[in-house]
């Protein structure tokens, strides 16, 4: 472990490793570098403090080094145990950004290196998952009235907080990236769907062809993935409890059942609720001998693994993130990641290209806040939505980077659009 006043990280030396990964992620994330180009110049942020709490991965460190070169004073920490990239944090740390995070700490140290970062008292807060947000309401209320404002990038954290919001609890505006449309609708259906699979693939090597993979959750996030193995040749089941979300399944071609009937014929088990206790003792009971298990909703509930220890005669790692649990009944349950998210646990999260429009809207949305400051007009204390503007103007961005263009409707179709006296 490498410490100082400013950093906590596995090991410094692994600081150059990180800067290739960081430069190929630039490359492949024209929109967050064109942004970067834009206000580098005049440096918006300029006296402003990000606190961070998000995945350390290379495309996390183009954001971050964005905020910087726009002016920011950062300091960073990861929101999940197992999703820093160590070489990553290197990096950052050597590029004078400062970070506390490193792989496999436990929850004692996840919760110091929140402290970490709110202790240089933040001007604005970025979060996934929001537990820096709920952090500061509990043990730091007196900064939250300086905050100027905060994002969110997950769906389990816009969740919470807009029930923090309801409740009259939330100190400080809060921005929904999450729940912008170039957001929810290519990260967490495209980059949730293959980077899921790939966690998969990297922690167990099987075919994915031919097996039954039960999705728990048909959100974004599990459709995503539902997509992407049935794409592989995987007989894709669905569990829901949401009526609507289980029709689009069977319309879109997945069996969909009850999980105590899929615990009986899965082979891979993936969550994706935001929602506790989907597998339980009674499901890991009627797996079949080598089922797989894994989750890839933000939190490590959704597998109930003390139910799975309670159940086990024997226990070891069979490969990285793949831990065997032989059951009192002979069989063999694979637990992949620790329960944890093992898209980014067992492999490096979303494609840099996904993460290209989801991390220029937190940049926007930042500035937002900034601007809003900077005139007097801090935004209510409650979660605000991005605007459809910014949502189409940086789709538009993306697909010029990718060298498509669109058609424009002309005057006569606008007005033809809007003309409710226009009958057949």
């Amino acid at each position: 472990m490498t410490e100082t006043k400013t950093y906590k990280v596995a090991d410094i030396k692994l600081a150059s490793e990180g800067r290739k990964k960081i430069e190929w992620a630039e490359s492949r994330m024209p929109v967050l570098m064109n942004i970067r180009n834009t206000y580098e110049k005049t440096k918006p942020f300029k006296g402003y403090k990000i606190a961070g709490c998000l995945h350390v991965t290379k495309e996390t460190a183009v954001l971050v080094e964005t905020f910087k070169a726009c002016g920011a004073d950062v300091v960073w920490s990861g929101c999940n145990p197992l999703s820093t990239q160590d070489e990553i944090a290197a990096a950052l740390a050597a590029n004078g950004i400062s970070i506390f995070a490193w792989h496999g700490m436990d929850v004692k140290a996840f919760y110091w290196c929140i402290d970490k970062c709110l202790e240089v008292n933040p001007n604005l807060t970025l979060d996934d998952g929001a537990d820096l947000i709920f952090t500061a309401h509990n043990k730091y209320k007196e900064l939250c009235a300086k905050i100027v404002g905060g994002t969110e990038e997950t769906t389990t954290g816009v969740h919470r907080l807009r029930a923090m919001a309801k409740d009259g609890k939330l100190s400080y505006p809060v921005i929904a990236v999450n729940d912008a449309e170039t957001k929810w609708d290519f990260d967490n259906v495209y980059g949730t769907g293959q980077s899921t699979l790939d966690g998969v693939l990297r922690a167990t090597s099987v075919l994915l062809a031919g097996k039954n993979i039960v999705v728990a959750g048909y959100g974004h996030c599990g459709k995503g993935v539902a997509m992407r193995a049935k794409g592989m040749g995987a007989n894709v089941i669905v569990t829901e409890v949401k009526p609507t979300a289980a029709l689009k399944a069977t319309l879109e071609g997945m069996r969909v059942m009850k999980m105590d009937d899929a615990a009986k014929v899965g082979d891979i088990f993936i969550t994706a609720t935001g929602i506790k206790d989907i597998i339980t003792k009674k499901h890991f009971e009627k797996m079949k001998d080598g089922a797989i298990i894994c989750n890839t909703g933000h939190y490590d509930c959704e597998i109930n693994i003390p139910d799975l220890e309670s159940l086990k005669k024997s226990k070891r790692t069979v490969r990285n993130d793949n831990e065997e649990y032989v059951l009192k009944n002979g069989n063999r349950v694979y637990l992949l990641a620790q329960g944890r998210l093992v898209n980014l646990a067992a492999a490096e999260g979303h494609p840099s290209e996904v993460m290209d429009m989801s991390f220029a809207n937190q940049f926007l949305s930042q500035l937002r806040l900034v601007n809003a400051h900077k005139k007097g007009t801090k935004l209510e204390n409650t979660v605000h939505d991005i605007s459809n503007q910014q949502d189409q103007e940086l789709a538009s961005l993306k697909l010029k980077t990718m060298g498509h263009s669109i058609d424009t409707l002309t005057k006569e179709q606008i007005a033809y659009a809007s003309d409710y006296s226009a009958g057949t």
